[in-house]
């Protein structure tokens, strides 16, 4: 599903944030991504959601090289990525049904779509009960559970979580981790940036290692080994 072949990144700074980096990621995976501060775990997310393009490479998504995309493709091609954030970024003043349902709306789904799918994410997530409470009215885990819920309400073909439970205590973190898990199971490829080496070694799941902009390592079922 992606393909990052020799992919090097310099910023105008003239800070390389990647060296020749080739990393493959097959449709329907469950993917870690680790490495300390600086390592290019940002980069990458930032490469694969279209955010920056890379100095040098190839970046293959879908069969399509994402670098060639015209400024009007680049929005039809990000409906196809859900982003989870470690601060959430939910809009406060909206209910959570309507923080998930605004995800709908930005790309024209039509109110019957919404009224459909809405409730099924908010079950699955866990907080039906909760659909006319604000974020404020909610638990960290909770308003982490509601961004898993937008960015899932569209079905994408892929979840790319950045430090999702970065702000989140162990069991709640375990907690999310498991809903990615199930997301996952469903058939939606998971790319996950985190710091959480304890759920990494739990979970047995591939683990990509950058440090210094390269590639030091890449199990399957791997550890956080760092």
């Amino acid at each position: 599903m992606i393909k990052m072949i020799n992919i090097t990144k310099v910023f105008p700074n003239g800070v390389m944030a990647l060296k020749d980096v080739s990393i493959r990621i097959r449709k329907g995976e469950f993917v870690f991504i680790v490495g300390p501060s600086g390592a290019g775990k940002s980069t990458i997310i930032k490469l694969i959601s279209r955010e920056i393009l890379p100095t040098k490479g190839y970046l293959i998504v879908g069969g399509k090289d994402i670098n060639l995309l015209k400024r009007k493709e680049i929005p039809y091609y990000r409906r196809k990525i859900g982003v989870v954030f470690q601060d959430f970024r939910l809009l406060p003043n909206k209910t959570v049904y309507e923080n998930v349902s605004f995800a709908m709306e930005v790309v024209g789904a039509s109110s019957k779509q919404i009224n459909k799918q809405v409730p099924e994410v908010l079950d699955m997530v866990g907080l039906r009960h909760k659909a006319a409470s604000v974020p404020s009215e909610l638990s960290g885990g909770e308003q982490q559970r509601v961004s898993l819920a937008r960015a899932i309400v569209n079905n994408p073909e892929m979840v790319i979580a950045d430090e999702p439970t970065g702000n989140l205590d162990p069991e709640t973190s375990m907690d999310i981790f498991s809903l990615l898990n199930e997301i996952n199971r469903r058939g939606t490829t998971i790319i996950v940036v985190t710091h959480a080496d304890s759920i990494v070694n739990q979970m047995k799941k591939r683990v990509i290692s950058l440090d210094k902009g390269r590639v030091v390592g890449d199990q399957e079922k791997g550890v956080y080994n760092l």
